[in-house]
């Protein structure tokens, strides 16, 4: 199982300086991959903006976007031809995760309906598909590795008809389990003969006050969910023992990767985290 670690674009208030020392780091430190993630409403950096300014400051550590809430970019088209030249910058480096989102918020301040984006992110996947196979249309051989997220049904049918693999965005590594287990079964039954591939995600702080940044900060972007919220906070990696038991529990529950995301925007977390996995 490889092991990548999440930019801190989704903590407000980082700077340039901090974002860039830490792309520098997670590749100079070996991590597999270096992921962002998507909120409209909330004071983060877009996450395609954000791989581009990470990818001109390295060259061998893969990107991610863990996941892009799609139906927000309303022109599928112009959506691919993002997705292919920022792949082609950094050398073939992007894995493009692509999910419908969860927060009503995003939609409604985008004049966007919530109900149906699940519907809009299948149309939208068959166009990511037409735009990267037409000739008229560049950068050209660009396509990015393509996974997709989400838990329902629906979902993992997705998945095995669009992508090549499927991202956990949230849950411990049971739930984690009972999920690949879907997304294998849909893989079946799509008459798949490739492997899918997984990835999980999960939260990291290190040092002495990880535990108060994390309730902070998670309490505050996970805010619209109610008591959820202190369970994510609660279940925080804020140790290295408890960074070394969850990469041996993912690693048992069928994960090809694992993102850790941080909950402190300073670039020597990295080094915490490299440390702590070994």
């Amino acid at each position: 199982m490889r092991i990548g670690i999440g930019l801190p674009a989704t903590l407000p208030g980082v700077q340039r300086t901090q974002l860039l020392e830490w792309a520098r780091r997670a590749e100079a430190r070996g991590f597999s991959t270096l992921a962002a993630f998507d909120r409209l409403v909330y004071d983060n950096l877009e996450p395609l903006i954000a791989l581009s300014a990470a990818a001109a400051v390295t060259t061998r550590i893969r990107l991610a976007t863990t996941i892009l809430i799609a139906p927000l970019r309303a022109n599928p088209v112009l959506l691919a031809k993002q997705a292919a030249s920022l792949n082609h910058l950094a050398d073939g480096r992007l894995t493009l995760g692509l999910a419908p989102g969860g927060r009503q918020d995003d939609y409604t301040t985008s004049d966007l309906d919530f109900h149906t984006r699940g519907r809009t992110l299948d149309h939208q996947l068959t166009r990511l598909h037409d735009t990267w196979n037409n000739p008229d249309i560049g950068p050209h051989h660009s396509t990015p590795r393509l996974l997709t997220g989400g838990f329902t049904p629906a979902s993992f049918t997705r998945a095995a008809t669009h992508a090549d693999g499927w991202i956990a965005g949230g849950g411990d590594p049971d739930f984690f389990r009972h999920c690949a287990q879907q997304a294998h079964t849909a893989w079946h039954t799509a008459h798949r003969t490739d492997t899918p591939h997984f990835t999980a995600t999960c939260y990291f702080g290190l040092g002495p006050d990880a535990e108060p940044r994390a309730g902070n900060y998670l309490r505050d972007y996970y805010s619209f969910a109610g008591s959820l919220a202190d369970r994510i906070a609660a279940g925080v990696l804020t140790t290295e023992k408890k960074v070394s038991a969850a990469v041996e529990e993912w690693r048992a529950a069928g994960a090809d990767e694992l993102i850790l995301f941080p909950v402190d925007p300073d670039p020597r977390q990295v080094d915490l985290l490299a440390d702590a996995v070994g």
